[in-house]
């Protein structure tokens, strides 16, 4: 994100608002400190991630999905009985 000090903001505000409205934001500081943060104010809405019912038809889970490979793994820790 852009940082740019107050003399500049106020030299090219026009061009400066512009961008953040096209989804660009930036950072007004003052003496290398960060002030303020613009930003349009019709920011695009994040979504949260959808999670296991995102392709319910795509694939089924067995019903022993817990239990799958249970004697393979067992084998790997315990070695063969």
């Amino acid at each position: 994100m852009k940082a740019v000090n107050i003399h500049e903001a106020k030299t090219h505000l026009s061009r400066l608002v512009e961008e953040a409205a096209k989804g660009e934001p930036f950072i007004i500081a003052k003496a290398g400190r960060a002030m303020v943060k613009v930003v349009p104010i019709n920011e695009p809405v994040v979504k949260a991630p959808q999670r296991f019912d995102f392709l319910p038809a795509e694939f089924t889970v067995p019903d022993n999905f817990d239990r799958l490979y249970e004697d393979e793994i067992a084998e790997m820790f315990y070695g063969k009985e």
